[in-house]
């Protein structure tokens, strides 16, 4: 058997990151907005987070509810207002939760939230009553 030659002039430094592919069909946008948990599957319930990135087609939050993978969810996020526009726009959105991202650390309050990925299947902007 003949000896495997290699010349280390030819090798390149490469980064992992740069090598990855993303098949998401949305750009993700890292945003800290507060968002609110109203309905999972028929079940009316009232539960703050905040998100942790945004899509056109997406939202990653964080949430104590229990909530399973599958289940529809309708939510609120709440937009940043514009200096002297008074009430922050909501965003009103339908979707289905596609994964949930267990975090082993527990928040001041003593609750332990998870990650929440959901669709944004339709969603409508909600204006506060002038």
């Amino acid at each position: 058997m003949g000896r495997l030659h290699i010349d280390l002039r030819d090798i390149r430094p490469y980064s992992v990151r740069s090598n990855v592919i993303d098949h998401r069909k949305h750009r993700r946008y890292e945003l800290r907005l507060p968002v609110e948990l109203i309905r999972a599957g028929k079940s009316q319930i009232s539960n703050r987070g905040e998100t942790k990135n945004v899509s056109s087609g997406g939202v990653l939050f964080t949430s104590d509810a229990k909530i399973d993978v599958g289940e529809s969810i309708e939510y609120m996020i709440s937009l940043p207002q514009g200096v002297g526009q008074g009430a922050s726009v909501r965003l009103r959105c339908l979707g289905k939760v596609l994964r949930l991202e267990e975090h082993e650390a527990r928040y001041e309050d003593g609750t332990h939230r998870v990650g929440v990925a959901a669709t944004m299947e339709r969603y409508e902007f909600i204006r506060p009553k002038s």
